[in-house]
């Protein structure tokens, strides 16, 4: 599965009063996270991810996401259980006007496509012991 949302921040939107979109996601792993900054956004529009109240991306907690013209892409290994799906973005902006949609697309897909086999399974193979 892949998922795409969209924000545009504004004036309104600080960093101590970010503007807060859910991304509402399925149970599995998220494997590939983009964030979208068009031309124009001058690093002055920020995004952070977070799962409750704990920061996820980016990693360094108190950090955020910024660019210009600029696609943020990695690669990931996020599992999400049934009931703890839903993703909260922060995004703010300095900008004093001209603000620009920021997209985050999110790969998602379940844990058994990704890891076929778990380490059990994997050993019992390799050494012919169940």
């Amino acid at each position: 599965m892949f998922y795409v949302f969209d924000c545009t921040p504004t004036a309104d939107n600080s960093e101590d009063d970010p503007q807060e979109f859910e991304l509402e996601l399925t149970p599995g792993v998220i494997h590939q996270v983009d964030v979208l900054f068009q031309d124009g956004c001058e690093h002055e529009e920020f995004i952070q991810i977070y799962q409750g109240n704990f920061q996820i991306w980016p990693s360094n907690r108190g950090q955020e996401i910024r660019g210009n013209a600029t696609v943020v892409s990695f690669r990931e290994f996020f599992e999400l259980k049934p009931g703890s799906t839903i993703l909260t973005a922060k995004v703010w902006s300095t900008l004093g006007s001209d603000w620009k949609e920021i997209l985050v697309q999110i790969g998602l897909l379940p844990k058994r496509v990704l890891q076929p086999l778990s380490f059990e399974e994997l050993l019992a193979a390799a050494t012919g012991v169940e």
